[in-house]
């Protein structure tokens, strides 16, 4: 790849890894409009830029973290059904899913027509707060694992992870805000799991040019997820998600048009 297409694709992955419209998704469908060869290491790199937006996390909750250690023993917790159905599924995944287009257009599209409806479905209980965990602390164990279950169904390019976590969270009676920064949270074992298996797997065939690759992509990607974290928790604050669904529905329909 040239650093052109590099920059590209951290910039993809730091915009869309919080949003709940795939990372992963709009990496592969980006990378196909580029027209960069599906190599071993592209779907590494893929993976592994994800590191940038885990750093962003830590920069931004190292003060919650810290204060808080059941956060990071909560994280864990919601990181093992994604890590049983990942070791499971890795081979299958980044195969024959990795190269679908078809796979992850539908998913984008169902991703989206799940989160309309979800919000419509929800937007009563919000009116209720009292209900609702409306801080990080507050989050239990058992909210943390089953928000972990809905996570992992984004094992599937174009799930979406953070909409997984995002609405696991909101359904097990999150506030929006605490269900959106507990994606965040979630997100650093998950993503750390997810980069640390597949390098063990691939680094070694890397050459030192490839591997600089992965730095920048990294340090792009690192700048780009701190701007959208910052955007994503004022938006949540005043907006549902309903325009990120009818945007997955969108792009799904334009990608199926254009590659299948």
């Amino acid at each position: 790849m040239d650093i052109f297409n590099i920059i590209i694709l951290s910039v993809v992955e730091g915009i869309t890894e919080f949003l709940p419209i795939s990372s992963t998704g709009h990496l592969i469908l980006t990378s196909n409009l580029l027209q960069i060869p599906q190599t071993d290491f592209l779907k590494t790199f893929q993976i592994a830029i994800q590191s940038g937006a885990v750093l962003a996390v830590v920069n931004l909750y190292w003060r919650k973290l810290i204060n808080d250690k059941g956060l990071i023993l909560k994280a864990i917790a919601g990181l093992l059904p994604t890590l049983v159905v990942g070791l499971l599924l890795y081979s299958f995944i980044k195969d024959f899913l990795f190269e679908s287009i078809q796979t992850i257009s539908i998913a984008l599209i169902v991703g989206g027509f799940i989160i309309v409806f979800l919000e419509y479905t929800l937007k009563g209980r919000e009116k209720n707060k009292n209900n609702l965990v409306d801080d990080l602390s507050k989050v239990t164990y058992k909210q943390a694992f089953l928000t972990g279950l809905t996570q992992s169904l984004a094992v599937v390019p174009g799930v979406s992870r953070s909409a997984a976590s995002i609405f696991g969270g909101m359904i097990l009676k999150m506030n929006r805000k605490t269900a959106t920064e507990f994606s965040f949270i979630l997100a650093l074992p998950t993503i750390m799991a997810a980069t640390g298996f597949d390098l063990v797997q691939t680094a070694p065939q890397f050459s030192a040019n490839q591997i600089f690759q992965l730095f920048i992509g990294v340090a792009v990607s690192f700048i780009v997820s701190l701007l959208t974290i910052k955007w994503l928790i004022k938006y949540v604050s005043a907006h549902t998600f309903t325009n990120f669904g009818w945007y997955r529905i969108i792009i799904g329909i334009i990608f199926l048009l254009l590659f299948v």
